[in-house]
């Protein structure tokens, strides 16, 4: 039973701290969609689509109303396409064509699921999907992909990594006329889960249900607020709190998670725990870490207290349910998290120091702009750092990052919205493509070998 207490609780953490479901993700298999040609598998996805997600947007609407619970956004998440597509790899836009169409239709917010796996080794017909996808994701307006090329078992594919950089240019140039906007809908991961919620990186994995609700729940500006009533407390005490916010955000979205399942005939996949922050104040992760004493984040601190909060927030959720699933953690998305623009903005917080920060936290460098003229060999080795991070301390990692086309250090890249806006940071200048020109496999390491 609900005290009259806890009630009162929850509405403030709504109308105040910014509490919400930030997404409902259905998770479809598309492997029933396999047909003979490119054309019939398009047109056998979009059908499945609309039929599985028909109710969707209604449902999140009606469960939102009832319980007084935001539920920002509406998304799906599909079979990785390079699989769908294999028999016609260079025809794979198709899909997306009709995926996208798809999403339109419904009112889904954003659909994922244009991805690849190929952190062993890259097959014939996924390199002919690879290269299909800046060109998919300009020409799309709701479609994400991602690609994964590593994992601590397989150790790094750097062919694919290599790839990836040169990728992750084009879209930029090919989406130059929104600031390089299609490399916000593209994420490459090590060690990708097959059951997250979140974009740009969710897809829905092999191993999962025919279709499944996952949520994402987020409360950076409720944490926030708890820590502002003890300010003198110390880490053990504040570390207790969180672990106690945690758990009530949690509840909340295990209750919205099983509710929507039953009411769209699938099943209750995962609640996924990730402090997700918005470009509104009040709802940064940043500001979580600068509440526990730091005088702005990115100072030397940063990191341990990044650890701290991460932990409390997986102990918390892992106590609300036995659900617990995709990425669980907290974001650290520049253009996403008003307290990382400021900091940015102000040279407070580098690439290197965010590189340091996944170290302990969700995912890795996220919704970072960075000089349009960065070379496809930089962006790699970006990727490969991040990649080796995920790798030997056997966790996700991604990147995702915008060369903004024809911007500088210091300039400013916008896209509105919850992908919000980010000054363009700088990367080191020291060459590293005769490294990534090496290609080839760098081996996982020896804790990998556990069977």
């Amino acid at each position: 039973m609900f005290s009259k207490f806890d009630v009162i609780e929850t509405i403030e953490m709504i109308e105040k701290e910014h509490l919400d479901i930030r997404t409902v993700t259905m998770g479809i298999s598309l492997l029933p969609c396999i047909r003979a040609t490119a054309g019939e598998t398009s047109d056998a996805v979009y059908d499945r689509v609309m039929q599985k997600a028909e109710r969707l947007v209604e449902t999140a609407a009606e469960l939102s109303s009832e319980y007084g619970i935001p539920i920002v956004n509406k998304r799906v998440s599909v079979t990785p396409v390079s699989l769908i597509s294999a028999a016609f790899p260079s025809e794979s836009g198709k899909i997306g064509a009709a995926l996208d169409r798809a999403a339109k239709e419904l009112g889904i917010d954003f659909l994922g699921g244009y991805s690849a796996l190929v952190h062993k080794g890259t097959a014939d017909y996924e390199k002919l999907f690879l290269s299909t996808i800046p060109e998919v994701l300009a020409s799309t307006d709701r479609l994400c992909s991602s690609v994964n090329v590593g994992s601590s078992k397989s150790g790094i594919n750097m062919d694919a990594v290599r790839t990836m950089g040169e990728i992750v240019l084009k879209t930029a140039q090919l989406t130059k006329d929104k600031d390089g906007l299609g490399c916000a809908k593209l994420v490459v991961f090590c060690n990708a889960v097959e059951d997250n919620p979140f974009m740009a990186g969710a897809f829905h994995g092999v191993g999962e249900s025919d279709t499944v609700i996952n949520v994402g729940v987020s409360g950076p500006g409720v944490v926030e607020h708890a820590l502002k009533y003890i300010p003198d407390a110390d880490l053990t005490d504040a570390a207790e709190l969180i672990k106690r916010t945690a758990f009530k955000i949690t509840r909340a979205g295990q209750l919205i998670a099983r509710e929507a399942a039953k009411r769209l005939n699938a099943r209750f996949g995962i609640v996924d725990l990730s402090l997700a922050p918005t470009p509104a104040r009040g709802d940064s992760v940043a500001h979580i870490l600068e509440t526990l004493g730091l005088e702005v984040v990115g100072c030397h601190g940063t990191t341990a207290a990044l650890a701290m909060l991460n932990d409390a927030v997986k102990k918390g959720g892992v106590m609300a349910s036995s659900r617990v699933g995709g990425l669980s953690g907290a974001f650290i998305p520049v253009s996403e998290d008003i307290g990382m623009i400021e900091s940015a903005t102000a040279g407070q917080i580098s690439i290197d120091k965010l590189e340091a920060m996944t170290c302990v936290c969700s995912v890795g460098l996220d919704m970072i702009a960075i000089p349009g003229d960065t070379p496809a060999s930089t962006i790699s080795a970006i990727i490969a750092d991040e990649a080796a991070i995920g790798m030997v301390n056997n966790k996700t990692t991604a990147v995702r990052v915008i060369p903004a086309p024809g911007k500088k250090v210091g300039d400013e890249v916008s896209f509105g919205g919850l992908l919000g806006r980010a000054p363009v940071m700088p990367v080191h200048k020291g060459d590293a493509s005769a490294f990534i020109r090496r290609g080839g496999l760098i081996p996982a390491p020896i804790h990998s070998f556990k069977n």
